[in-house]
């Protein structure tokens, strides 16, 4: 039996979450639109709205799930991989909120819970299985062995995809956060209007770097024959980046499962929720055979239920850490000890 309080802050959305059991009863978000001004997350100004949101926050969780302080029986928190200003306002409330109330610490790996995030809900996926975790910050195909039993399997070797469809919005002139914007647009275009260079990495890892620059010197060379070309064509540009950004993550996969003769396919991350990725999976999954796993929206993006259920599965272990815990804006994928 346990009750565990989560808090998430490793950029720009302060949430807490409610797991009581190994079930969700409360996700509060609290979103940061000041960034939108400035057309991307300013690291000093999200970590003083942290502040600003985090007790309020927590206030909102307790209430949702209709349980008090006293029922608590652990803290989890995200430790890292983040922003360090953002991460430093979690952790150091998570430990504070321990200390006063003698509770235990569990650190969570960002990274760790964007995948446990599938067994928040029915159906969860059977191990091992395979994740392709798509975010602004991480492309990764990761064999998953066990709750936290994991390996990166191949990665993005420079920029990840979700930062190729920011800045291709950016390059658009479409206001942050740009991602969704161009799935909404790609929805009313055609995917085969325009191509656009597939990079050619070994392996299973990724490269997105020179992707955005073909897209920046494309926009270019057609906006000197035409100033409007981007206000003419904008559906079916943006539907030609999706399709081409999803085919490159989707090859590896398809080769990653063949690889090591998994069918167990599944992706989360911020860009899981981008409805061209979850429908060609979809029909991956009819063309392969795959028992395909997306999570909800609400868990796609980050949130602290995904750090809720992954410190459940940790709680379950005993796996605490001392008030001595550190945020980490970079760390190693092998999990906190």
């Amino acid at each position: 039996m346990s009750v565990i309080l989560a808090i998430e802050s490793s950029c720009d959305e302060t949430s807490v979450a409610i797991c009581n059991n190994g079930k969700i009863t409360a996700n509060v978000i609290a979103n940061q639109t000041i960034h939108q001004n400035y057309g991307g997350v300013i690291p000093e100004l999200a970590s003083r709205v942290h502040q600003q949101n985090i007790i309020p926050v927590i206030h909102q969780a307790l209430a949702d799930a209709k349980v008090s302080k006293k029922d608590i029986n652990a803290i989890a928190f995200t430790r890292g991989p983040g922003l360090l200003g953002s991460l430093l306002v979690g952790v150091s409330f998570a430990k504070s909120f321990a200390l006063a109330l003698n509770l235990p610490l569990i650190a969570v790996n960002h990274m760790h819970a964007h995948i446990l995030a599938h067994y928040i809900d029915e159906p969860k996926p059977e191990f091992p299985f395979l994740c392709l975790t798509v975010s602004g910050g991480h492309t990764q195909i990761v064999l998953v062995k066990d709750y936290f039993d994991m390996e990166i399997i191949g990665e993005s070797l420079d920029d990840a995809a979700g930062e190729a469809f920011d800045k291709t919005a950016k390059i658009l002139g479409l206001p942050y956060p740009g991602g969704p914007l161009i799935d909404k647009h790609a929805a009313k275009g055609n995917p085969l209007a325009y191509k656009f260079a597939v990079p050619q990495i070994k392996d299973l890892n990724y490269s997105f770097s020179g992707f955005k620059t073909s897209i920046l010197y494309f926009i270019r060379a057609q906006e000197k024959q035409n100033p409007d070309f981007i206000v003419e064509n904008l559906d079916d540009i943006c539907a030609s980046v999706q399709h081409s950004i999803v085919q490159i993550l989707l090859n590896k996969l398809k080769k990653a499962a063949k690889q090591y003769g998994i069918k167990e396919i599944a992706i989360a991350g911020g860009v899981s929720a981008n409805s061209g990725l979850r429908n060609a999976l979809g029909q991956l999954a009819t063309d392969l055979g795959w028992n395909v796993y997306i999570p909800a929206f609400e868990y796609c993006t980050d949130n602290a239920a995904m750090i809720a259920i992954a410190g459940h599965h940790k709680f379950m272990r005993q796996e605490f850490v001392g008030q001595d815990v550190a945020p980490a804006s970079r760390m190693e994928f092998n999990p906190v000890k």
